[in-house]
């Protein structure tokens, strides 16, 4: 079988996590004989990052994310495309397409529930016939979670002889901003929802994504802010929880060996004790709902995309430096037992940590996951990469694994 001329492409090299992962793969050391280049539509922006990255070597492709032949040329020398151009729902679909037909591997930073649910249907099967893996939400939404999950399942494996069928995520804390390609992508998303009743009604449902319908039953309800016994402590509705619970349990739908059938998950945001937490929460719960609202409504969106940050804007060098988060995973198994475990990044979540766990996500789908290992189709981190991941994220990118009780 000819080798490919590069392990990885980066499409979208020169958006606002793009670049970050292009400083990032360039100091990678790890891996010194990574064959990898950058791609996009401006050559005049793929310039600019290569002369930042002071890489006289790297190769720069052209492609625009509607031009089905450039990404075919693209996907013809690459083993993986690691795309950042969002939202993937507006600009996506096209480079999902031409993978899933050429066998190419691909990971992106999506967290457009309806987007990747749209994406299953219409490739999953030619993804499985070409041999192509598709793994969407590998940054922040929602590696932690899903990895977080597996690991927990793992570990109550090991102590207990058995998996848990309820797992309960809480934020303890996370320091980090927010880009304009990230409100972009909620914005978009949430436009779509306000115009589509059949699409709202898919979104609400936790097993959107699920290829079995045995593994559904009734949620834990973390829609508003109250005292959570699980953590001891007042929680608030975590934003990134309708994308994570759903890639979750598609995991435990897709993995050979599921976790429980059914599985109950939920995530939330610890926001502290006593009369102080309670006040936090109902100012961030209230908060949050206001921006829902807002983003729901046409004048709402118009003005948010006046306020908020504009794409290829986000926090600075500094600011994802100084970052950081700690996930807790609460499991409990069918018998009654319980653990607890943590996740904890070094970085800001969404920017600085999101671009480390895709890179190493990249590396090791181009690197260590045989094709005869994983086949083809629309996965998730859990269900294709697993503890060889993880293992990547503790020895490279500053996240952290851990069984706590």
């Amino acid at each position: 079988m000819t080798q490919n001329k590069y392990d990885i492409v980066v499409f979208g090299a020169s958006s606002f996590v793009g670049e970050i992962l292009c400083q990032y793969l360039s100091k990678n050391r790890e891996e010194p004989a990574l064959r990898w280049a950058i791609a996009g539509r401006s050559a005049s922006k793929l310039e600019a990052v290569k002369a930042k990255l002071n890489k006289t070597d790297l190769d720069i492709i052209i492609a625009d994310a509607a031009d089905e032949e450039a990404l075919r040329t693209l996907c013809a020398q690459t083993s993986v495309v690691t795309t950042t151009v969002g939202p993937y729902a507006l600009y996506g679909e096209s480079l999902v397409k031409i993978c899933a037909e050429t066998g190419t591997d691909y990971c992106d930073l999506t967290g457009e529930v309806q987007w990747i649910s749209k994406m299953v249907a219409r490739y999953d099967a030619t993804a499985k016939a070409s041999g192509a893996r598709i793994v969407n939400c590998c940054g922040f939404d929602s590696i932690p979670s899903d990895l977080g999950v597996y690991y927990t399942q793992q570990q109550s494996k090991e102590l207990f002889g058995e998996n848990c069928d309820t797992v309960s995520m809480r934020v303890k804390a996370a320091k980090g901003g927010l880009s304009g390609g990230t409100f972009a992508s909620l914005i978009n998303v949430m436009k779509e929802a306000s115009n589509d009743p059949t699409l709202r009604k898919e979104m609400a449902d936790p097993y959107s994504l699920c290829v079995d319908e045995t593994t559904k039953t009734r949620q834990i309800n973390t829609g508003l802010a109250q005292f959570d016994s699980i953590s001891g402590n007042w929680t608030t509705p975590f934003i990134m929880a309708a994308i994570n619970t759903r890639v979750v349990q598609r995991s435990n739908s897709l993995l050979k060996e599921s976790y429980a059938k059914p599985f109950l998950y939920d995530e939330a945001m610890m926001v502290g004790k006593g009369f102080s937490g309670r006040l936090r929460a109902g100012a961030i719960g209230g908060g949050l709902a206001a921006f829902m609202l807002t983003a729901s409504l046409n004048p709402g969106r118009w003005l948010l995309s006046r306020v908020l940050p504009s794409p290829g804007e986000g926090p600075s060098p500094q600011e994802q430096e100084s970052g950081h988060y700690d996930i807790l995973f609460f499991g409990k198994t069918p018998s009654g037992k319980k653990l607890q475990c943590r996740v904890t990044g070094d970085r800001d979540p969404g920017y600085g940590s999101t671009a480390k766990m895709l890179g190493q996500a990249s590396i090791c789908l181009a690197r260590d996951i045989n094709k005869t290992e994983i086949a083809g189709g629309l996965l998730t981190p859990a269900s294709c990469f697993g503890n060889t991941l993880i293992e990547r994220l503790k020895a490279y990118s500053g996240l952290t694994f851990s069984l706590v009780k």
